[in-house]
């Protein structure tokens, strides 16, 4: 039997690298991992955990709005963007450096370098030079905001320079109606900056249940979001106050900022995929199987490099799966992508499980639909203007719930385990025979008639 160096070298710190390698390590394997920027990767770095603080501290003005109902009497409060900024990479760093003990404490070897696949088992350091050889390769680099091209496009930042950014911009573009955009657009207007919001199509969020993504923008529109739909970007100048925008049609508009937030792209550059013949696809993502296994035996992919579903919980469990089959010699069931709870992390939030009504419709044809649509007590009695709704997809034939979409305050909890319901097949009669619990929002779903 060849010897190698290691049994397993992992491409990349992630989530999802940093999960496979910690588990192959627990079972016994002998692992490396390169990483050539920050442990813990996008989400980690340049995505959901500093999004979601952001997000946090663009709430408060609604949260100081309503206490005054609950019978406060708010003082004078003012916003300190780089306060934010400094308090956020201190968390940034405390997360990246438990990353690093996590690996450590498993014994995985460190490499803080960039690494290239030199043939099936080898890998070549970029730094150092040094090559290791290994039973096993997996790529786990994920991904990275694409910038389109159009003249001035360097004038623009994208999500990855939009938490480093040293002053808040008083007026801002965002460019996209994905997640991104849409997180941005309610961060930035919550902190009191002007933003102007355009999309290429008729509807946020695509992809998304479209009655969910109108009224998000219903309540955009409430918080002094302009929302700019069927137009795209023609060109952006440098003025003397700012950037000049113009659009296709000719509109123009005067920002500090334009943000870029039209998509993202696997990261396989640089990583030697050529010199073993590693299959992609049109987008250059990586071509796997359910197991995450490549054309190339000994060479695997896990998470966005792979474009499957770009969520870091689904990289993780991806990365879970594949040391646990392969080093730990157990069976792990697939599991269903469809199935996969997912937030949108807006003012207010989405939460949703399972598909969308126009994806259920054409699989299902005597589909159920349940929904309503409501204030709850927390904006009602506040004053504010925020709503919640619930839609329940069923198949009727069944009674099994195929799909399950929120919006509304706190609902990407609900989702979580809504998720579960979801995944154990459960039918909506299960869903009526669970007791209420009064007075939430989630007892809406339990009890939601149609």
């Amino acid at each position: 039997m060849q010897q190698h160096d290691v049994d397993l070298f992992v491409i990349g710190g992630g989530s999802g690298g940093v999960r496979a390698a910690r588990i192959a390590a627990n079972h016994g394997a002998k692992v490396a991992i390169a990483e050539s920027a920050n442990f813990g990767g996008t989400c980690v770095n340049r995505g959901c955990v500093p999004k979601k603080l952001m997000v946090y501290a663009s709430r408060f003005p609604d949260q100081f709005r309503a206490s005054r109902g609950y019978g406060w009497t708010p003082g004078e409060a003012e916003f300190d963007w780089s306060s934010l900024i400094t308090h956020k990479d201190t968390e940034i760093s405390r997360l990246e450096g438990i990353y690093q003990t996590n690996l450590e404490k498993a014994g995985v070897t460190i490499h803080a370098d960039h690494a290239e696949i030199i043939d099936p088992h080898t890998i070549e350091l970029g730094r150092s030079g040094q090559r290791i050889s290994a039973g096993t390769i997996l790529i786990a680099t994920g991904g990275h905001p694409t910038r389109p091209d159009f003249p001035g496009n360097e004038l623009a930042i994208t999500s990855d320079e939009a938490f480093h950014l040293p002053e808040q911009p008083e007026r801002v573009l965002i460019v996209g109606g994905g997640y991104i955009a849409v997180e941005f657009a309610g961060i930035f207007a919550g902190l009191g900056s002007e933003v102007t919001q355009i999309i290429r199509g008729d509807h946020l969020l695509r992809g998304f249940d479209e009655e969910v993504a109108e009224l998000l923008a219903e309540h955009q529109a409430r918080r002094g979001i302009k929302l700019l739909r069927s137009q795209g970007l023609q060109r952006v100048v440098q003025t003397a106050e700012g950037l000049r925008v113009t659009a296709n049609d000719g509109f123009t508009l005067d920002v500090d900022t334009v943000m870029l937030c039209t998509g993202r792209a696997p990261n396989t550059r640089g990583l030697g995929l050529a010199n073993v013949d590693v299959k992609t696809n049109e987008r250059g993502a990586i071509v796997v199987d359910n197991h995450g296994r490549t054309n190339v035996p000994s060479i695997y992919a896990i998470g966005d490099v792979t474009d499957r579903l770009n969520l870091t919980p689904v990289a993780i469990r991806e990365g879970q799966a594949f040391a646990d089959r392969l080093y730990g010699g157990m069976s792990v069931a697939d599991f269903d992508y469809e199935m996969v709870p997912t937030a949108v992390f807006s003012s207010p939030e989405i939460g949703t499980v399972g598909l969308p009504e126009h994806t259920a419709r054409q699989r299902y044809p005597q589909l159920k639909i349940l929904k309503t649509r409501f204030r709850a007590m927390t904006q009602l009695f506040g004053g504010l203007e925020d709503q919640v709704f619930i839609k329940v997809l069923i198949d009727a034939p069944t009674d099994k719930v195929v799909g399950m979409h929120l919006l509304g305050e706190g609902v990407a909890e609900m989702a979580q385990l809504v998720g579960v319901a979801l995944t154990a097949n459960a039918t909506w009669s299960q869903f009526r025979q669970t007791v209420a619990l009064h007075p939430t929002v989630a007892e809406e779903i339990v009890t939601l008639k149609g």
